[in-house]
């Protein structure tokens, strides 16, 4: 073990964030923490790289063990060159080297036990030198500086001119090259393309150390991980697997807990419902019985209802009218800045019904191209035709399309002001905005809350072809399910550009690549991307077997089903003629209750013990009905 988590709480004022949590991770170990926002992951993160201090619990590291962390949100002020500061990285081995070159010039003036003491020194820093890939430190650097998206003209760029994600990419490149036992990474995906990201997958893949992620980039996770630590409500469950493992049992054990429970709330409810009935019958027998299960209902352990994933964001998209088959096309269209070209001569054609996504390396356009089908940006030369009866719904990643000095209640009223108040406000609760925070202003917001108000504002467009510009951008996992969930069941038409592998493919029916050559047209999702660009051959036969199954499978389902209804229409049609034997015995032995006791009979001892014998039969008999229904009531 390189590093434990024992017992860690943490609170800031009364809002509990951590409660005892406990993991361990050992060498090369991957490891995911995962939870909703807010959850506390960051502040996890925080508390193993000691940037911050538990209310309770412990760290423990074995011995000599280094830790390396890359934050979420940048805050170092950067006076060098993106080469020197990646260079400082390397310093230990850069002032060992300096040391070796001045023990090369003290040796050749060293006579006798001087020299020899000189060069086994020498021998000893060489060999450390080489350790440490002293004689590669050059080419690892300029390795990790193009594999997070730079080029060699880029080496001496002042750092102050950089971006935010630019210097959080040279952040994430010292971190890299400085190799600590133990890499903790916040987000570090956030600021890379396609490209960039596929490279940082590889090299934390073979990465000699211990890595702690938090990310909403699932395919990354997917990639790397072999264990998931969620937390959630306050505490934290280990799954061993990757991304998808982890969703697949997460859903398991909740739906297993959530059955539990239903399964016996349905029980007690039935126990309840016969209860009941047999107290309705009014017979000793039938009242003792009642009486039974009531004491058998009382030793039951319930259980409690299992703690319900945040699934309270509504987001349901509906075309107010359906658009032509053509919904858009575009040939030739060409942009350049400064002279410069960003693409020329792209074409596309979008069907209605398709989901599409726009993929490419940073800097390609992709951005570009959204806003010139929005009319944003001006395209130089080309043609946008957009199809019969469209109406273009869009969400643009720097939420420009908000006012950011309008509440978060006056930007959806002003666009749609024949809406209610009470129904801005049911709109926006639908979209966890409620009370006062409806009059936050939009300048005030996260990344995420914005995220939010964009989409409240797309989900009452109607619109029936949605641009999308990085959709899942600052959403958490639960609320890019939701978004998901909600594409792939929107009958309208939808382009989008995204970075996230998973959502791509969770949603898309058609890949589009954009590069320097023009775009390139994949049918079908990311994973199908992928396997078309390494062309591989589809096994057809292999597909005909699994569909031949699969109708197989569905036919026995069908079959099984109308057998099960049939079962309970027999059931239920059961239960009402023994509960109709039941009334017409119960009514028997009233009347006989009231012949035995007429005066003329009460010394007729012939006629009593006739009534008597009957009166024996009935009660037999209703006393096997009982059992009856109560075994056809379970």
């Amino acid at each position: 073990m390189v590093l434990g988590c024992q017992n860690i709480t943490k609170a800031y004022g009364t809002t509990e964030i951590l409660n005892e949590v406990n993991f361990h991770i050992e060498t090369k170990e991957k490891i995911a923490i995962v939870g909703i926002n807010g959850a506390g992951k960051s502040t996890l993160l925080k508390i193993i790289a000691n940037e911050e201090e538990p209310d309770s619990g412990a760290i423990n590291l074995a011995k000599d063990i280094t830790i390396g962390y890359l934050a979420q949100h940048q805050e170092q002020f950067y006076k060098q060159t993106i080469y020197e500061e990646l260079l400082s990285a390397k310093k230990d081995v850069i002032k060992l080297e300096e040391t070796l070159r001045q023990l090369e010039n003290d040796i050749e003036t060293l006579t006798g036990d001087e020299l020899e003491s000189a060069l086994n020194l020498y021998a000893r820093l060489n060999h450390t030198f080489e350790m440490q890939d002293g004689y590669a430190f050059e080419s690892q650097i300029m390795g990790v500086l193009k594999g997070l998206g730079f080029n060699e003209d880029d080496i001496n760029r002042p750092i102050s001119e950089l971006s935010g994600g630019q210097k959080t990419r040279i952040s994430l490149g010292r971190l890299l090259l400085s190799r600590p036992d133990i890499i903790l990474l916040d987000e570090p995906t956030n600021h890379l393309d396609l490209s960039s990201t596929l490279w940082l997958e590889n090299y934390l893949k073979n990465y000699d150390g211990a890595v702690i992620i938090v990310s909403h980039d699932r395919y990354f996770l997917d990639k790397i991980v072999t264990k998931v630590y969620e937390i959630e409500n306050t505490h934290g469950t280990m799954y061993h697997g990757n991304y998808s493992y982890y969703s697949k049992k997460r859903e398991e054990v909740r739906l297993s807990n959530y059955k539990a429970y239903m399964n016996q709330q349905a029980y007690i409810k039935h126990q309840e419902d016969v209860i009941a009935k047999l107290k309705q019958f009014n017979r000793e027998k039938s009242i003792k019985r009642a009486e039974s299960r009531e004491k058998m209902l009382d030793k039951i352990e319930q259980l409690e209802k299992p703690q319900e994933v945040r699934d309270d964001m509504k987001l349901s998209l509906v075309p107010d009218i359906e658009s032509g088959n053509d919904v858009l096309l575009i040939e030739g269209l060409t942009k350049s800045y400064s002279a410069t070209p960003l693409f020329e001569n792209i074409s596309m054609d979008i069907k209605r019904g398709e989901r599409v996504a726009l993929i490419g390396n940073n800097g390609t356009g992709k951005t570009t191209i959204l806003k010139i089908i929005n009319q944003l940006t001006s395209k130089d030369s080309g043609k946008i035709i957009l199809g019969s009866q469209v109406h273009i719904g869009y969400y643009d990643q720097e939420h420009q399309i908000l006012h950011p000095e309008k509440t978060i209640f006056d930007e959806l009223h002003d666009a749609y002001p024949d809406m209610t108040n009470t129904k801005v406000r049911n709109i926006l609760a639908a979209f966890l905005f409620t009370g006062d925070e409806v009059f936050k202003q939009i300048n005030e917001l996260s990344g995420g809350e914005r995220g939010r108000v964009s989409l409240a504002k797309l989900m009452l467009a109607g619109a029936n072809f949605l641009i999308l510009d990085e959709p899942t951008n600052h959403l958490d996992i639960t609320s890019k399910e939701i978004l998901e969930n909600a594409l792939t069941g929107y009958t309208g038409t939808v382009l989008y550009v995204s970075h996230d592998r998973y959502f791509i493919n969770r949603t898309a029916t058609r890949v589009l690549e954009l590069s320097s050559d023009g775009i390139t047209s994949f049918l079908g999702n990311y994973d199908d991307y992928l396997y078309e660009k390494e062309k591989l051959a589809i096994n057809n036969s292999t597909i005909n077997e699994t569909k031949e199954l699969k109708e197989t499978e569905n036919k026995r389902d069908w079959k099984l089903a109308k057998e099960e209804q049939a079962k309970e229409r027999k059931r239920q049609n059961d239960i009402r003629k023994t509960e109709s034997k039941i009334e017409v015995l119960e009514n028997e032995i009233e009347s006989l209750n009231e012949e035995m006791n007429l005066p003329e009979n009460a010394t007729n001892s012939a006629k009593l013990n006739e009534l008597a014998q009957k009166h024996e039969e009935l009660t037999k008999e209703l006393e096997t009905l009982y059992e009856e229904w109560e075994t056809l009531s379970e």
